[in-house]
Parts: structure tokens; sequence; C-alpha cells
């Protein structure tokens, strides 16, 4: 398991996250102000100085209850609303989407050029806003000089330990299922035709050498597949080409449909042995509880408006009671206000589970919150 893992899978997720939700907002005919305003909202926040220093620091995976609870956070950090059905729609396709790519990464390297492309877009999201620009580019750096000296072993690790974090993931994406990239039972289907790695030559010849380094002999034999040239390599600065079309917005003129998912096409495995990290969940548990509010019945009071991921409420709707239950989470409802008061049962969770002495809760920025999130990881 690769420690430097964690900022490109939060980083590619949110990405993806966004161009999601750019689509849906638009599809909604949401004014162009308010819009504007949620992806800024959310990119300040994915972007929050003290979060990225915790981010970047050499650590092991969440897990995926834990990863998706900052995200729930993270799409609520503005006006706008998600229901639980839309937001575990929203999850599927972002976590679907970066497996898809990291399979067709032609190096382990290339996801670092995803990665890339990831952030070219949410550059252009806050093109008009110098202040969000600037810790966007500052992130930029930190990429570039964390990743770029990396080895091929080393990439290898992490695209490894990414494929381990997905490995149990077979939601199926009607975006995929059209293209025929995904079967029927949410596995993808690789290629066998394309250029080759940059690097790499196309498969099908075997030279042997003597031992002085001549050449003596060649033999040719069937690749089995259809392979081209390699092309040239993507750019790994912050501004330049970067070849490769994964990691680019797959949703523009697209509809965002997802399946229908029964049990049989949902692979998750459980691990009865006692899960040594549970006492830091509940840490981070414990500490989020001070930014959200359990969904109450007949609450409806909101101070943004709602975005919803399928064509109509009763599909929403449909799609929460038909969700297999090991992929279902529980109802919040993220406040809108950045005052939160600490009540008597965070006061108890805190006081058992907390490592070091209590503190309560404080007012701070969206980014602060999620710093928060992060400290019993």
């Amino acid at each position: 398991m690769s420690a430097r893992t964690l900022p490109l899978l939060f980083i590619n997720l949110g990405g993806e996250m966004l161009y999601i939700l750019d689509q849906r907002l638009r599809a909604q005919n949401i004014p162009s102000d308010k819009a504007r305003k949620v992806m800024n909202d959310i990119i300040t926040t994915m972007f929050n100085k003290k979060f990225l220093e915790e981010l970047f620091k050499p650590q092991e995976l969440y897990s995926k209850k834990a990863l998706r609870t900052v995200f729930d956070r993270l799409a609520h950090a503005s006006i706008m609303r998600l229901n639980q059905a839309s937001m575990d729609k929203l999850y599927d396709l972002m976590t679907m989407a970066f497996k898809y790519q990291v399979l067709l990464c032609p190096r382990p390297k290339d996801i670092l050029l995803v990665s890339f492309n990831h952030m070219d877009a949410i550059k252009d999201f806050v093109k008009d806003t110098p202040s969000i620009l600037s810790q966007v580019d500052e992130t930029y750096r930190q990429l570039i000089e964390m990743y770029t000296p990396l080895t091929s072993g080393e990439f290898q690790l992490i695209r490894q330990t990414l494929l381990i974090f997905f490995q149990d993931m077979h939601i199926r994406v009607s975006i995929f299922l059209k293209d025929k990239v995904q079967n029927s039972n949410g596995r993808f289907v690789l290629p066998t035709s394309g250029p080759v790695p940059h690097g790499t030559q196309v498969p099908g010849l075997i030279r042997m050498f003597s031992c002085t380094g001549e050449e003596v002999n060649r033999l040719q034999f069937n690749n089995g597949g259809s392979y081209s040239a390699a092309i040239r390599e993507g750019s790994f600065e912050i501004f330049g080409d970067r070849v490769t079309k994964l990691g680019t917005n797959m949703y523009d003129s697209r509809s965002l449909c997802l399946s229908k998912i029964s049990k049989s096409t949902v692979c998750q495995q459980v691990n009865a042995a006692p899960n040594p990290l549970a006492k830091e969940e509940l840490n981070l548990l414990a500490k989020l509880m001070g930014g959200l509010e359990v969904q109450k019945p007949g609450n409806t009071v909101d101070s943004g408006f709602r975005v919803n991921l399928f064509a109509t409420d009763e599909e929403e709707e449909e799609a929460l009671i038909s969700r297999p239950d090991e992929l279902s989470y529980g109802v919040i409802n993220i406040q809108a206000t950045k005052d939160q008061q600490t009540n008597a049962e965070l006061a108890k969770i805190m006081g058992e589970f907390t490592e070091s002495g209590d503190q309560s809760p404080s007012a701070s920025s969206k980014g602060d919150d999620l710093l928060a999130m992060m400290d019993g990881l």
C-alpha cells in the first residue's frame, strides 16, 4: 500500500464530482450566479490550505465510509442540497468513473496526467476568481513536487493501492453500458488495441542477442491485438498538453443515468475480523457531528436549492428504496450555518472516543471543518 495515494484519490474524485454537478446545475436551469457560487464554494473548500497540508501528508487511505463522509460534507459546502438518493448516485458515478480511468491508464505514471486533466478543468471552473485560482495553482505545485520525482515502481504501487480500494465496487452506469465498456455485472471491458504506453514498442517481435550483445536472431509472433505505436508523452507541468483524454469531462451533452442496481451486481467483501481503525473512525464521526444534523421527518427547512441527479423525484425515491443495504449510508442533513452548537450526545461521544483532551468545536471555515474530519484518521 502506498502512503502517497490519498491526494490523487481525493483530487480525481473531486474533479469528477464537479463535472457531474456542473452538468446537473445546467440541466436544471439553475441561475448562473447561484451555480457559480456552488462551484466556487466547493472548490474553495477542496483547496483550503490547512486541509491540503493534512491531505498531502504520507498516510494510509481512508475507509470507503470515511471517504464518502468527507465528500458528503464537501458536496454540501454551499447553498446546494442533495437528497440521500442523489448523493448516493453522485458518489457512485464519481467512483466508477475514476476506477475506469485508473484501469485504462497505459502506464501507472499516467495517473498523474489524469489528475492534471481534472486540475485543468477545476482551474477553468474558477478562472474568473483570482483568490481561488491561487489555491489551485499551489496544489499544482504540490502535486509536481510530490509525484514527478517518483519512480515507475512507486507509481505502480499507487495504482495497485487505488485498484484495491475500488476492487469490490461494481456499480452499473448507463454511460458505460451504452458505450459497451461495462458488462451487465458491473465489470469493465478493457481494450486490446490502440497505442502502446509511451516508451514501449508494439508487441510482436522477439530479438535474441549473443553474449557479446550482438543481435543474432529475430522471431515474430501474433500479439492478439491491434496495437499502434506510442503517441507523445503528456506534459507534467502546470501548463501543457496532457495528450490523454482520461480525466476530462465525459458528461458534456450526455445524460447522467445510473442503472438500477440489484444485489447481484454489487460485490462487497465483509471482513469479520475486528477493524483496528474502528476507534479512529469513531473519532472522525464524532468530530463530524459538530457540523451534521440527523435528518428528522417533516424537516423541510432549506436555505438553498435542491439538485436532483435523477430525471424525476419519483425516480429518486425509487432509487432510494431499491438501493442494496450494503451500499446504504445514514440519512444526514448538512447545516447551512457555519456556527454549530455542541449537543450533549456529541460531548458524550467525544469524551468516550477521543484519545486526548476534549475540545469543544468552535466556529470555523468550511475547509477547517474538513481538516477536523481528517484528524481522526
